[in-house]
């Protein structure tokens, strides 16, 4: 992000996506940027229910009395302004302000979002900042670059038991990170027995990546996940509710598909949004409608025996059913 330093502001950013630590890494550019560059007043608007848009308005029509060039963010949590916001951001897209340089900060959106009139329009106008995930491949060489930029290496051993920490969490990973510089001297390398001492488990397993994992048929990745999700005393009634809902996906999916519809037009209606768009027509074909009916049926049993009413093991009983669809 340092390119912002050796130009001047743009009139508009639009930074989104998942990874936070990516986003807030591009804001704060934007932002020293600014203050290199004489921006002498910030303005920030949090965009929540009741948020009041003449605010907006009043934020782009003028500069403060002893201000130059002002920065204004616009930081939309949710990333649904609303039908009276998706109009007003829409019309200072196409009539954006003199001597304002306007961030809007959005968190990952959907295809259905990205496709809408508002969001178009500040694509066209502004410098878009897409915070995309690493991925687990591409995890290891994203470390050892923020690594180097503190003057750090790292030996083969060690990186491997980073990355098995970290997963998932680049927030968590950085701070790790910066925790290393401050203990070591520049152009040390860090070894396996530094790895255990200084990096904490802050591997976040989220449920919603399991559908990914077993839709893939990666049965390594999903046995990492659920040893995961178990170790943090996830509940299994979380877990059985999005497996089952996935597993109703599929079954609907190879319904319609037998009827002559197409991928693209179901998307929007069983919600295959993201990696499901490509993933669940090839796991709804591996894994064929008998084996889903199937394992319908287990997640029943399964929520019996999460309510006490049947014998047995919900966790158990869910690691067989996902390694059963992954296989």
């Amino acid at each position: 992000m340092n390119n912002f330093q050796l130009q001047p502001l743009k009139a508009a950013y639009l930074i989104h996506g998942e990874e936070d630590i990516l986003r807030i890494e591009a804001a704060d550019a934007i932002r020293s940027a600014a203050r290199s560059q004489n921006f002498s007043e910030r303005q920030v608007l949090v965009v929540e229910t009741g948020f009041d848009w003449s605010l907006l308005i009043e934020a782009t029509q003028s500069v403060g009395l002893f201000a130059d060039k002002k920065l204004l963010e616009i930081h939309v949590p949710s990333g649904k302004p609303g039908k009276e916001g998706s109009v007003m951001l829409q019309q200072l897209a196409e009539n954006l302000p003199e001597d304002i340089s306007i961030i809007l900060l959005l968190p990952k959106m959907e295809r259905v979002q990205t496709q809408s009139k508002w969001f178009q329009s500040w694509s066209k106008v502004a410098t878009v900042i897409e915070a995309k995930t690493v991925s687990p491949t591409a995890l290891p060489q994203w470390v050892k670059s923020r690594l180097k930029a503190q003057n750090l290496t790292i030996t083969d051993d060690a990186l491997a038991l980073f990355v098995e920490k970290v997963e998932g969490n680049l927030l968590a990973a950085q701070q790790e990170i910066d925790k290393l510089a401050l203990i070591h001297p520049h152009g040390y390398q860090i070894t396996l027995s530094d790895a255990q001492s200084a990096v904490a488990n802050v591997a976040r397993f989220d449920v919603l990546q399991l559908a990914a994992t077993w839709m893939k048929g990666d049965s390594t990745r999903l046995m990492h996940l659920l040893d995961g999700l178990a170790a943090e005393g996830g509940e299994p009634v979380l877990m059985l509710w999005a497996i089952s809902e996935d597993i109703r996906t599929l079954l609907r999916l190879l319904a319609a598909l037998k009827q002559g519809k197409t991928v693209n037009e179901l998307r929007q209606t069983l919600r295959l949004w993201g990696e499901k768009q490509t993933l669940a027509p090839i796991a709804a074909k591996r894994i064929g409608a008998k084996r889903l009916l199937s394992a319908l049926q287990s997640c029943a049993r399964i929520d019996r025996q999460i309510k006490g009413v049947d014998n047995g093991e919900a966790w158990t009983e869910i690691k067989y059913l996902l390694l059963s669809l992954a296989n």
